[in-house]
């Protein structure tokens, strides 16, 4: 069973309980605690609008469960949201998240969420929240979102086709059949939670054949790609590793962008490197 889901279940058990006139006292946000780290504040309530009352215990790793979902940038305004429940501000009165937030960050991260392998918590029922708008977070009307419009984006997509060494009609195929294809170099860290993406594209991308991809944004689409298939990215490469790959793939009629085969490029394999090169030349 998953973290998310050991804390969606916990969540259900303890939200509900959450009573506004109970007790409560002000801590400083922990160091450790990297999600809500810059939310805006030093000190937060306890016990949380989740109802967990042990910083070390309860919050602090409970909160970086969010971190898969966070790191995908999926709404501008999540981390605030979540931020709001999990460490909430401590001033003179409780200050929660409004419907309309609630609503906005779910609308653009349950599809994220769901590609992830995880339905949205019911305990973040958007009926739970204030619908007024003067005592409550409210959501920001402009705000930049890397999946609107604009931007090439990233396909909720079955893992793509692994081949290692390959022949050099094998990477002559794929690059003739795929509408782009890249070199890129893809690192795990072995500790998310120590700041930063569990997945990022290490270094520059070289083009083998650009086809739709932007120049500028193609390194960062990749790397929302392997935020947004968490499971497909965790198979490609160990954690505290990198791996150099050769990427294929193609734009589906959603106009989104798709990984179809993927080639693990090791010193060794020549038939990689003769591929990329006769390339040029060849005619499919």
């Amino acid at each position: 069973m998953s973290l998310l889901t050991l804390l969606t279940l916990a969540l259900l058990a303890l939200g509900q309980a959450f009573d506004l006139s109970q007790s409560t006292r002000c801590v400083p946000i922990p160091p450790q605690m990297g999600v809500c780290r810059d939310v805006g504040y030093a000190e937060m309530r306890l016990p949380n609008f989740l109802g967990h009352s042990s910083l070390e215990g309860e919050v602090v790793p409970r909160s970086e469960d969010w971190r898969p979902l966070l790191d995908t940038g999926c709404h501008a305004q999540a981390r605030a949201f979540l931020c709001a429940l999990i460490a909430p501000v401590c001033l003179d009165t409780f200050i929660q998240p409004c419907r309309s937030l609630c609503v906005a960050v779910r609308h653009s991260c349950a599809p994220v969420l769901a590609c992830q392998g995880h339905a949205w918590p019911e305990v973040l029922d958007c009926d739970r929240f204030p619908a007024q708008e003067d005592m409550c977070l409210s959501p920001i009307s402009k705000h930049y979102d890397p999946f609107s419009k604009g931007l090439q984006k990233p396909a909720c997509q079955a893992c793509p086709a692994v081949q290692e060494l390959p022949s050099l009609k094998t990477v002559l195929d794929a690059l003739c059949l795929n509408h782009f294809a890249v070199r890129a170099k893809l690192q795990r860290r072995r500790s998310p939670s120590s700041g930063g993406p569990e997945f990022e594209v290490e270094g520059r991308v070289e083009f083998v054949r650009q086809g739709p991809l932007l120049p500028y944004d193609t390194q960062s689409l990749l790397q929302r790609w392997l935020l947004l298939n968490l499971g497909c990215a965790r198979a490609l490469v160990r954690p505290g590793r990198a791996q150099l790959y050769l990427l294929t793939g193609t734009t589906l009629p959603s106009g989104t962008l798709a990984l179809t085969r993927l080639f693990p490029w090791h010193r060794k394999d020549n038939h990689i490197a003769h591929a990329t090169r006769k390339w040029k030349h060849h005619k499919c």
